[in-house]
C-alpha cells in the first residue's frame, strides 16, 4: 500500500521486527478496510494506535466533553488552552465538511476492530497536553506571540494558501499536521513536537513487542520517524522524563507581577514617612488615579468583548485590587459574572467546531465568555503599565 505524500510515493505498510506499521493518511471506507485487512492477515497480539488516552476520550466520549462546565476553564492558562482546542475543533469540522470525514476516526476504527477480535489495545502516543506544555516551555516570547497571531488569523478565517491546505492536512493525521505547523511557527519547539514524539511512540511500541506481534496504526507523517527508531537495536529514551513537564523558571513576567505591588506599597509608605499627615491628600490622589486608570482599561477590555454591563462593572471594580495580587486576575471575576448572566448552553459548545469566520466567532457565547476573561486581563495589564509610572510621579512631587 502506497500514497503520494507531498509529491513523493511512500510505503504505508512497513514491517520492522515483530511490528507491522500501518500509515493512515485520511478517513475513508478504503482506509478503514485496509486496517481491517491488515489485522486479519497479520494476526497481531497487540494493536497499537497513535492516540493518547485524553484524545481517545475526546473522540469517543463527545457528550462528556460537551457537558464540561465552562466555568472550570476560567482560571489561569486553561482559558487559552480551550481556545486552542476550539481551533483544532474548527479544523476537524472543516475537513469533515470538505471531505466527508473526521480526523482520528480511523484510529477508533482500528480499536473497535481489535475489540471485536479480543486483541490487546495499546494507546502509544504521549498525552497531547504534555507535548504542548513541553513545547510552550521551549518557546521564546517572539515565538509565543507569533503562535497567538497565527491562531487569531485562523479563527477569523484569514488564511494564506501555503499556511493552511485542507488537502495537505488530509494526507496525514490532523495532530501530526498541527505539530508540524506548530514546529514551523516555533522552530525551538520542533524537537519536542516531532523528534520526541517519534521516539516516544517507537519506545512504547517496542515495549508492547514483549507481548508478541504488534500492529501499529500511526499517521503517515510519523511513519518514517517511528520506523527509524524501531530499526535501532535499543532506543535510548527515558519514558518518564518525556512525560514530565519541566519546572517553570522564574520568568520576567512573574518578577514584574510581584514587583508592581512592592513598588506601589513602597511609594505610599515613602510618601507617608517623609511627609507625614500633610501628604494624605497626595496619597488619596494616588489611590484615585490607580483605581480610575486600571479599572477603566479593564472595563474597556470587557466591553470590547461585548460583555454584559455587570461583567464590565466587575472588571472595573476588581482590576485595581487584582493588579496588586499576582495570584488573581480581573478577568476571572468578570468571567464568572458573565457566565452567571449568560451561561453558555450545550448548543453553544457544540457550535465551537463549526466556527468558520469572525461573525461565528464573536456570536458564540463560549467565545464571548473567554474573550471577556482575556481582554479584561489585558486591559488590567495595560492599566498597570500606564498607572504605575503616573502614581510614582505624583508621589515624588512635593
Amino acid at each position: 500500500m502506497t500514497l503520494l505524500f507531498r509529491g513523493r510515493e511512500v510505503e504505508l505498510q512497513i514491517k520492522v521486527g515483530d511490528t507491522l506499521l500501518i500509515g493512515v493518511a485520511h478517513v475513508s471506507p478504503q482506509s478503514v478496510q485496509e486496517v481491517r485487512e491488515a489485522i486479519e492477515s497479520y494476526q497481531p497480539d497487540v494493536v497499537a494506535v497513535e492516540l493518547c488516552p485524553s484524545r481517545y476520550k475526546v473522540l469517543t466520549e463527545k457528550e462528556r466533553w460537551e457537558q464540561t462546565p465552562i466555568t472550570s476553564f476560567l482560571k489561569g492558562g486553561r482559558v487559552y488552552l480551550l481556545l486552542a482546542q476550539t481551533f483544532l475543533s474548527s479544523i476537524q469540522w472543516r475537513i469533515g465538511k470538505e471531505f466527508g470525514s473526521e480526523p482520528g476516526a480511523e484510529m477508533v476504527a482500528a480499536i473497535d476492530e481489535a475489540k471485536k477480535r479480543d486483541l490487546e489495545i495499546a494507546l502509544v502516543d504521549r498525552d497531547i497536553s504534555v507535548t504542548l506544555k513541553r513545547a510552550w516551555r521551549k518557546m521564546g516570547v517572539r515565538e509565543k506571540m507569533r503562535l497567538a497571531w497565527e491562531f487569531v488569523k485562523a479563527m477569523v478565517g484569514y488564511e494564506e494558501d501555503e499556511d493552511f491546505d485542507l488537502k495537505e492536512l488530509m494526507e496525514q493525521d490532523v495532530i501530526s499536521a498541527m505539530m508540524e505547523e506548530f514546529g514551523r511557527i516555533a522552530p525551538s519547539a520542533s524537537n519536542v513536537l516531532i523528534t520526541e514524539r517519534d521516539k516516544y511512540i517507537a519506545k512504547r511500541i517496542l515495549d508492547e513487542e514483549k507481548k508478541g506481534k504488534v500492529l501499529a496504526v500511526v499517521g503517515a507523517g510519523h511513519l518514517q520517524g517511528v520506523k527509524r527508531y524501531l530499526e535501532q537495536e535499543e532506543i535510548d529514551v527515558d519514558i518518564e522524563s518525556l512525560e514530565k513537564v519541566p519546572e517553570k523558571h522564574i520568568s520576567i513576567a512573574k518578577v514584574v507581577a510581584y514587583t508592581v505591588p512592592i513598588l506601589f506599597v513602597s511609594i505610599i509608605v515613602w510618601v507617608l514617612v517623609t511627609s507625614g499627615l500633610s501628604s494624605l491628600d497626595r496619597v488619596l490622589d494616588m489611590f484615585f488615579w490607580w483605581f480610575i486608570i486600571n479599572g477603566s482599561l479593564a472595563g474597556v477590555g470587557a466591553a470590547l468583548a461585548r460583555g454584559h454591563p455587570l461583567s464590565v462593572l466587575t472588571a472595573f471594580l476588581a482590576a485595581p485590587f487584582t493588579s496588586l495580587n499576582p495570584a488573581v486576575a480581573a478577568g476571572w471575576f468578570a468571567g464568572i459574572v458573565e457566565a452567571k448572566l449568560r451561561m453558555p448552553t450545550v448548543k453553544d459548545l457544540q457550535q465551537l467546531n463549526k466556527i468558520e469566520g469572525l461573525k461565528d466567532f464573536l456570536n458564540n457565547r463560549v467565545i464571548r465568555l473567554l474573550m471577556v476573561v482575556a481582554l479584561a486581563n489585558l486591559g488590567s495589564t495595560i492599566g498597570t503599565v500606564v498607572a504605575l509610572p503616573y502614581i510614582i510621579k505624583i508621589g515624588l512631587v512635593e
